[in-house]
């Protein structure tokens, strides 16, 4: 059995411009151009989260495909999920899926993931402004699988004892989720593959998978989570500002926190969330993470996978490869350069000794102010633990000495006593003069 878990990142494929976009967007839109307009909305709010080695990169572009193929490499990214996008047999966004599939150079294996929601100008599935909608139906249903799976047949697709790991983003929608599976089972046996792992992403309210006839279920934080709200802590919120503000380190502390539970549950981490730049004035902001957190919250969720005696296969998801938009990236940006790309590497190669970061790192109930702290603090994400405690321990100790002690604060008390009483001043003065002459 492998000494670590399978690393699975989802993997956006919205950066190259498409027809539906133009017409729905502007000429030319693509992810970038929600990127870039990301303003700070708050003191210390981090934005506009920029690209750095990829740059502002094409997907129609063979060689972003093989850099990035190399970083996930680097980082120790097993595999990519991609977003399969469907709709009624209209496809969207498949350009890159499709050269993935033709350039057999391009060697690491993938997955795909069905966002099988409405495509609405909110960003968010629901049913206002809708710009492509789902047409789920028994004949859509076997429509769909088809198309799957040729992809299931190509060598690098991931497998769980053989069988091609599928995710649906939301199973809630079908009308009948374990019809929708028995056809896609009687299409599976028709075309002679191997019958797929169903995996349901715990997105919006789905926890125990089976009663829909999936075999699994992903985690998909910030989906799912519950996490202290730091609102009303950040100070300059600018105005018409409606989003929310939550704290990323109860979010780890959450999720490492979870009971175990009777069905098979892949594990799932986020380096950082905040989709502001998608939605200005009304995003959601995970407040203080930084890659020492994250290295220490995966390296937990290692452990657990690891152990996790309910699991067909040790697999462990992060969200995301490149979801710019939502500031959730493991690609290397102009802030952090490679650092949660090395986090990853890190707590893959030494769980156990990642994991003991956690009691350094501020406690689920920090404050914002403590948080952005220990996110600004210049501690490599590659640091080992005792490199961490004597950084930590080093800024403590500065700032113990900045406050004044105790005999200072008893000096300063009585300047300020004596500062009142001009003549006292005087005769105490001159009674130092005299003990110096």
């Amino acid at each position: 059995m492998s000494s670590k878990p399978t690393v699975v990142a989802f993997y956006l494929p919205q950066y190259h411009p498409i027809p539906e976009n133009d017409a729905w967007w502007g000429k030319g839109f693509t992810e970038w151009t929600n990127v870039v307009r990301g303003r700070p909305v708050f003191d210390g709010h981090e934005q506009p989260i920029l690209p750095a080695d990829l740059g502002f990169y094409d997907l129609r572009l063979p060689t972003v495909r093989h850099e990035q193929i190399k970083l996930a490499r680097e980082f120790g990214v097993d595999a990519f999920c991609f977003y399969y996008y469907w709709f009624g047999g209209k496809r969207l966004l498949e350009t890159p899926l499709e050269d993935w599939l033709n350039d057999r150079s391009a060697d690491l294996p993938f997955c795909l993931c069905w966002a099988n929601e409405n495509w609405t100008r909110r960003w968010n599935g629901a049913e206002q402004d809708v710009l492509m909608a789902q047409q789920h139906s028994d004949a859509d249903d076997r429509a769909v699988m088809r198309d799957l799976i040729r992809y299931f047949k190509d060598s690098r697709y991931l497998r769980v004892d053989g069988r091609p790991v599928l995710l649906v983003y939301r199973i809630e929608l079908f009308p009948d989720a374990q019809a929708t599976v028995m056809r896609w089972k009687e299409e599976c046996a028709a075309a002679g593959v191997p019958l797929p792992l169903f995996c349901a992403v715990q997105s919006f309210g789905i926890t125990d998978p089976r009663p829909y006839g999936f075999d699994a279920a992903v985690e998909f934080p910030p989906h799912g989570v519950v996490a202290r709200t730091m609102s009303d802590e950040v100070s300059e919120q600018v105005d018409g500002f409606t989003g929310k503000i939550f704290s990323y380190r109860d979010v780890a502390e959450y999720c490492v926190s979870k009971p175990v539970v009777d069905y098979p549950r892949f594990r799932g981490v986020m380096p950082s969330w905040d989709n502001t730049a998608r939605r200005p004035l009304s995003g959601h902001i995970y407040a203080g993470s930084s890659p020492l957190i994250f290295r220490a919250w995966l390296a937990r969720m290692m452990q657990k996978t690891m152990v996790d005696e309910y699991l067909p296969a040790k697999l462990l998801f992060v969200n995301a490869w490149n979801e710019w938009g939502e500031g959730c990236v493991l690609e290397p940006s102009q802030r952090f350069g490679k650092a949660w790309g090395q986090a990853l590497r890190c707590a893959i190669e030494d769980a156990d000794g990642s994991a003991k970061l956690w009691p350094f790192i501020p406690p689920a109930d920090a404050d914002y102010a403590s948080l952005r702290r220990f996110a600004s603090l210049s501690i490599r994400a590659d640091a080992t633990v005792c490199e961490v405690e004597a950084e930590l321990s080093r800024m403590r100790y500065l700032a113990e000495r900045a406050k004044p002690g105790l005999f200072a604060r008893g000096y300063l008390l009585a300047r300020l006593w004596v500062n009142r009483f001009p003549r006292v001043k005087r005769v105490l003065r001159n009674i130092v003069s005299r003990m110096n002459a």
